[in-house]
């Protein structure tokens, strides 16, 4: 856990179908935490399928990082409500940057990886990892646990560290 592997970009694109934790609706906003690092979207107002569409980077230092995610209702006079979590495992992620060097793809766009909806991930519909000229991207879109509905969608990219192209 030494080197950086890379910078992750990951963009928060969009809730979908999110519970209700005030009066009729809920002011969503997620927490993202990757390692000791952790950064945190905009608030929406009274919205159950918000838009964030925000970028939020991190450096990635270990080879089998787990990004997590928390869904949380902004509230003036009280505790902040949660609204679920979900976790996302870069493994493949990180098996698709390396694999792109061996293969060398570089230009167009290339799916490279499939990861499908399984009893160990969050993930909610099939997500393909590709290389669009030469960044190793994931789009996915995460059900958020431990709440009666909800799902997140994400774009994830990885960018290799300065000086190892």
């Amino acid at each position: 856990m030494g080197e950086p592997l890379g910078l992750l970009q990951v963009t928060v694109i969009r809730g979908k179908k999110l519970v209700i934790r005030d009066f009729k609706s809920s002011d969503p906003y997620v927490i993202l935490k990757l390692g000791t690092e952790s950064a945190k979207t905009k608030v929406i107002n009274n919205c159950l399928n918000p838009v964030w569409d925000e970028e939020l980077s991190f450096t990635l230092k270990d080879p089998a990082a787990v990004l997590s995610l928390e869904v949380f209702d902004k509230d003036r006079f009280k505790a902040d409500d949660k609204m679920g979590h979900a976790t996302l495992s870069l493994q493949p992620l990180i098996s698709v940057a390396r694999l792109r060097h061996i293969v060398r793809v570089s230009s167009g766009e290339t799916t490279l990886r499939k990861v499908l909806p399984d009893s160990d991930n969050c993930v909610s519909r099939e997500s393909t990892i590709s290389c669009i000229d030469g960044e190793v991207v994931q789009s996915v879109w995460l059900k958020l646990c431990a709440v009666e509905s909800g799902e997140i969608e994400l774009k994830i990219k990885l960018i290799d560290p300065p000086g190892t192209k």
